[in-house]
């Protein structure tokens, strides 16, 4: 089972099965973000650990008000689900912590940048990069042209510090 997992598709096989799978998924239950799934369980965390108190941060009240039946949990929760199992039985999974606190500080920084980017943008990056695109419009070129050229900067910075 795990040499299955561990064969590569063929990438024309594997666009044609997303687009065929996402106009089933957009024709049963809309448009699907994975930023919105998320930000609703941080808030349904948060609203554990601060309770009422959460009620006084607009965004939590106007914008998105915690709610634990909204659907769009569950997709991300199934997407991470299937990653787990996916690298599980390609025999690829391993916990991996990181030696320096260097890394832990670059780390929590492009965590922190990637949330904030995402809460400016109300979409994650792949609804900006795979929505778009296809309708052509230039939005998601220059989505995803930011996209790669953040992750170079990030990654260009990251091993700059770390080799230091």
């Amino acid at each position: 089972m795990t040499e299955f997992f561990k064969k590569t598709l063929d990438p024309v096989i594997a666009l044609v099965a997303i687009a065929v799978l996402d106009i089933f998924l957009f024709l049963i239950v809309g448009a699907w973000t994975v930023g919105g799934g998320e930000t609703m369980m941080t808030g349904l965390m948060a609203k554990a650990v601060l309770g009422s108190e959460l009620e006084r941060i607009p965004f939590w009240t106007l914008v998105f008000p915690p709610d634990a039946s909204y659907w769009k949990i569950y997709i991300s929760l199934g997407m991470l689900f299937g990653a787990f199992v996916g690298a599980v039985a390609s025999g690829e999974f391993y916990i991996r912590f990181p030696r320096r606190l260097s890394e832990w500080v670059l780390i929590t920084i492009g965590g922190l940048l990637m949330g904030f980017g995402i809460r400016l943008a109300f979409v994650c990056n792949v609804s900006t990069f795979f929505g778009p695109t296809p309708e052509m419009n230039l939005g998601g070129y220059l989505a995803i042209s930011g996209i790669l050229a953040g992750a170079w900067v990030g990654s260009f910075i990251y091993k700059k510090i770390l080799e230091a």
